[in-house]
């Protein structure tokens, strides 16, 4: 609960993966494009997983009370996985969610978060500050739904404050990772014709350099 919203959760510190938070993502071929973020969340941070259970339980007896008639139907999927399990194939979960919760919170793509810094909650976050791997703290929604004959309850995404930079997830290096070892001793760039300035050529007919 948060502010009197028993469904509203402002969670503790967590890592980001998967963060689609600037540009809207489509899953899936032909499904809705949607912001959206993986928490990973520190099985340490007892606090947050309890307010998350609470929340997801205020959403599932709202859907009762609002949407299902009375209905009390079985979850079919799994909004917090434990990242020392499996995914839903069978597969291990990456080493980075190794001790953690993890979640998956989206928006539709009318409703674009707020990512804003720590030390500036007034101005967004440029997209290059944007990253899987930062940590962050979110504001996640819980809500009920019956669609399509489906019943269930989402975690929806709201805004996120990056609290610290951490390392990339995202697979990919710098230019620095990519070519240490390889960078040429002061001086030897020059000597190998790089930088080196040079006189134009000169249109005979203009004058002029070419």
């Amino acid at each position: 609960m948060y502010n009197g919203i028993a469904t509203k959760v402002i969670t503790g510190e967590v890592r980001l993966s998967y963060v689609h938070l600037t540009q809207p993502y489509q899953s899936q071929q032909g499904g809705e494009p949607k912001y959206q973020v993986t928490m990973l969340i520190p099985k340490t941070d007892t606090a947050t997983k309890a307010d998350i259970d609470a929340s997801m339980r205020a959403a599932y007896e709202d859907g009762v009370q609002n949407k299902w008639k009375g209905a009390r139907p079985q979850l079919r999927n799994a909004l917090i996985y434990d990242g020392d399990g499996m995914k839903n194939d069978g597969t291990p979960f990456g080493e980075e969610c190794r001790g953690h919760w993890v979640m998956t919170a989206s928006s539709p793509q009318t409703r674009k978060p707020q990512v804003v810094g720590a030390d500036n909650l007034n101005v967004d976050l440029l997209p290059t500050d944007i990253y899987s791997g930062m940590y962050a703290r979110v504001s996640i929604n819980f809500f009920s739904y019956d669609s399509h004959g489906s019943k269930g309850v989402g975690c929806g995404l709201g805004n996120v404050m990056k609290t610290r930079d951490g390392e990339a997830l995202s697979g990919g290096a710098s230019a620095a990772q990519d070519f240490a070892g390889f960078g040429a001793p002061a001086g030897a760039v020059q000597s190998a014709g790089f930088g080196i300035p040079t006189t134009p050529a000169i249109n005979p007919i203009t004058g002029l350099p070419m």
